[in-house]
């Protein structure tokens, strides 16, 4: 529950679209909070399969086409500074770069008093460069990780430290329950997916959209290895590696997995709207990615539901297993330790926390803190 506040705000958070993902779900958290807070939450996108999801909890949607890489989306600017003049919003909030350039150059054009004030989050750790930096401009800068603050002092010296604020995305501990180990009941619901798991089989899952940065076929080597070498039963199950426009990549895959002599004990899905009971039915998580993320959400859930991890010890990933489950974190791309590591984890499950400090409620109130105090 939300103090109601003791004046109504008007929230603007800006974004490319509404499909899916971490940006899109914190930004649809963030919208709820402020409605149940009593605050005006709009979200300007060019619209997508959340839109109706946002429309439900209480808030609005402006549809612009904020995110296209074309000369032609400046033309956004001018449609920008008219909404935000017709709106008169408290906080403006860019959760992307192009949204915040066009955003930035926006509030240059206004002349009503009081201006808006300009928060941004990065939510990822972006290549280094003049384009990358406008996520540094807000008077207030969210990270979504202490991984992420330090990314941002290191390489935009010129920012003000006093306008960092480090708020971790959470998790929603009343939707990720900690479940019973073995769960049958979520691993007779998962062979609807995974027809080689049985209950004699160990299931490794690694959720993750269908890009080699995520790591798949780091996660087939282990397969074969903890098969060939440990003789395990044990399968595997990838949600997300099905995407529309990523067949070449997923033939490459099923390739791999015909090389390793896998192909029976994996399986190769679109994501699954039912993550939870993914979780709860399988042994081990892996959190597999080759580029360091700026925050680790799978590790959360994961260990939420009461399920071990194993990643590699690289960004927002490392930062949260080095803190809630150090065994499971293990130097970058060391594959002989990996494969070990994976081994012990399935013969002797470690103790897992028993809180995770990273919740929904708690982010939220943070941010809806940081819009307080530039509004008072």
């Amino acid at each position: 529950m939300f103090v109601l506040p003791t004046r109504r705000l008007t929230v603007v958070q800006l974004l490319p679209a509404l499909c899916s993902g971490g940006v899109e779900r914190s930004t649809l958290e963030v919208a709820a909070a402020l409605v149940q807070a009593g605050h005006r939450a709009i979200v300007v996108s060019a619209g997508g399969p959340l839109v109706a999801f946002l429309l439900s909890i209480g808030a609005e949607h402006i549809t612009l086409d904020i995110g296209r890489k074309s000369l032609l989306t400046l033309r956004h600017i001018a449609a920008l500074r008219r909404l935000f003049a017709q709106l008169r919003p408290d906080i403006v909030h860019a959760r992307s770069r192009l949204p915040a350039w066009l955003t930035w150059y926006a509030l240059h054009g206004l002349f009503f008093s009081p201006k808006p004030r300009f928060v941004t989050t990065v939510h990822g750790l972006n290549a280094p460069n003049p384009y990358s930096a406008v996520m540094t401009y807000g008077e207030r800068v969210i990270c979504v990780s202490n991984v992420v603050h330090d990314y941002v002092l290191r390489h935009y010296r010129r920012t003000d430290p006093q306008r960092l604020r480090t708020i971790p995305r959470g998790v929603d501990l009343a939707r990720f329950r900690r479940r019973p180990y073995p769960d049958r009941s979520a691993r007779r619901w998962a062979r609807k997916y995974v027809p080689c798991l049985d209950d004699n089989t160990r299931l490794l899952l690694m959720p993750g959209r269908g890009t080699r940065l995520k790591g798949h076929g780091d996660a087939l080597l282990l397969l074969a290895f903890l098969r060939r070498v440990f003789h395990y039963n044990i399968c595997l199950w990838l949600p997300g590696a099905c995407q529309p426009g990523r067949e070449s990549y997923l033939a490459e895959l099923e390739a791999q997995a015909r090389e390793l002599g896998v192909t029976d004990c994996v399986v190769f899905t679109p994501p699954t709207e039912h993550i939870v009971e993914a979780y709860a039915a399988s042994d081990l998580v892996l959190q597999l990615s080759r580029k360091p993320e700026a925050f680790g959400r799978t590790v959360l859930e994961a260990l939420a539901v009461g399920r071990t991890v194993l990643g590699w010890n690289h960004g927002g990933v490392g930062e949260l297993l080095t803190q809630l489950q150090p065994d499971g974190a293990v130097s970058p791309f060391d594959t002989a330790v990996l494969q070990r590591r994976a081994a012990m984890l399935l013969m002797h499950s470690p103790e897992l926390p028993p809180d995770i400090p990273y919740t929904l409620q708690t982010m939220q109130s943070a941010t809806l803190q940081v819009y307080d105090e530039l509004c008072t």
